[in-house]
């Protein structure tokens, strides 16, 4: 029996690439970026496609979106950018870029992978999971960090507004709030606090958890941090 698709976008060596090996063995694969080099070693190793393609481009993610094989049973939105700077410094051309980056690229994902996922006849009443890469800047903006709050408070709404209408279509929406450093590679743990990044592989678990969960009890937002912060 064939396996699932799964669209992964924003694909480089940190959580994406959790991502995608944890979906690996389940899932045919496509992952998309900007940058080739960044995926052309993991779409070696777990045999996937990719599509070199920048998130902020509305005909590029159509394309993507109508040139897979198969409806996607999960679509994942994991860029974002950020500009940071004093409110009175920063400039209009990057506070318009990091919030294309972060929000309209998931704005794109979410419409393109749900009218592929509408056209399909559901499966028990499921037809998908699409899931946006969130942030603590999401829920609470930080100081000089103005450009990127505002992306991800715009994602954060966006994924809730999806949820409200999509999932009683069969499509499962949620926002992942990852809440603190991530333990990507080349980064190490300041050695007076151990434990205080997430481990990619661990977020890429919950992940894997909001596609499985029985649609009797679906999440639409959910929070991740270490174990060892203080909240």
């Amino acid at each position: 029996m064939a396996k699932p698709h799964a669209v992964i976008i924003g694909v480089g060596d940190g959580l994406s690439a959790a991502l995608a090996r944890e979906l690996a063995p389940d899932y045919a694969l496509t992952l998309a970026a900007r940058s080739q080099e960044k995926m052309q070693a993991l779409a070696e190793e777990l045999r996937a496609r990719t599509v070199l393609m920048d998130g902020t481009d509305e005909a590029a993610i159509s394309a993507l979106f109508a040139g897979l094989p198969e409806a996607p049973r999960v679509a994942i939105y994991n860029p974002s950018a950020r500009t940071c700077g004093r409110i009175t410094d920063l400039l209009v051309e990057e506070v318009r870029h990091a919030v294309d980056v972060t929000a309209i690229g998931a704005f794109l994902t979410g419409k393109h992978a749900a009218r592929r996922m509408l056209a399909e006849e559901p499966i028990d009443g499921m037809r998908g999971t699409i899931l946006f890469t969130g942030a603590s800047a999401g829920v609470k903006g930080f100081p000089q960090s103005a450009p990127f709050a505002m992306g991800k408070f715009a994602q954060r709404g966006l994924a809730e507004s999806m949820a409200r209408e999509l999932h009683p279509q069969g499509i499962h929406v949620a926002w992942i709030n990852i809440d603190g450093g991530i333990l990507n590679p080349g980064r190490t743990e300041p050695e007076d606090k151990p434990g205080s990044m997430l481990r990619p592989e661990a977020i890429a678990r919950t992940y894997r958890h909001l596609i499985e969960q029985d649609h009797s009890a679906w999440s639409s937002d959910i929070t991740v941090r270490p174990w060892v912060e203080t909240f």
